[in-house]
């Protein structure tokens, strides 16, 4: 766990060094403040605060933060062409749901949003570690050439490798400012 918070540390340390800020750094440090962000929303919170949904129709904050771990696992790993931690390390088991690898969230009902029950907010935590250290192996890998790479010719235009990994950044970033509000909201009325 110590090396997973020095990595983004010593960015920082080099930075202020004078030395010459990467792509990489830059990347290595997002991803970083996802995986903080996470432990900070999650941690202290029971199943009940997890399962809060402000109405009926609304996501959870657990819910959120499942989702946001999913889709960085599910894209990055397709972008490093590795199989999903949701897979191979187990933590669909974990979760008790189905170890499909597109099962990320998007599009849910409801009712499924709801099936989504986390029972212990270090399940989320270790599963967003997991994903964090796969993410970066990927990312300390990255030359411009990778990042330039096209991974999707359906938009206009084609998506690259870099494009991808910063959309990635956007989404989880909303997702976790939208779980931190409902924790916020969850701790106000209890």
């Amino acid at each position: 766990m110590l090396s997973l918070r020095l990595v983004r540390r010593d960015t920082i340390w080099a930075n202020r060094l004078g030395a010459v800020l990467e792509t990489q750094d830059i990347l290595i440090d997002a991803y970083g403040r996802i995986r903080e962000g996470v432990h900070r929303v999650a941690q202290g919170l029971d199943e009940t605060a997890l399962a809060y949904r402000p109405d009926a129709d609304a996501n959870s904050i657990g819910w959120l933060v499942w989702h946001l771990i999913r889709v960085q696992d599910h894209h990055v790993s397709q972008l490093a062409q590795v199989d999903q931690a949701w897979i191979e390390g187990g933590w669909a088991d974990r979760f008790g749901m189905d170890a499909d690898p597109e099962h990320i969230g998007y599009g849910h009902t409801t009712e499924q949003v709801a099936a989504v029950r986390i029972s212990n907010p270090s399940l989320l935590c270790d599963y967003a570690d997991a994903v964090h250290a796969q993410t970066l192996e990927y990312l300390t890998s990255l030359d411009a050439e990778e990042l330039s790479r096209i991974v999707d010719t359906s938009w206009d235009p084609p998506v690259r490798v870099g494009v991808r990994l910063v959309s990635v950044i956007g989404d989880d970033m909303q997702h976790l400012g939208q779980a931190a509000y409902l924790r916020g909201i969850y701790e106000r009325l209890i």
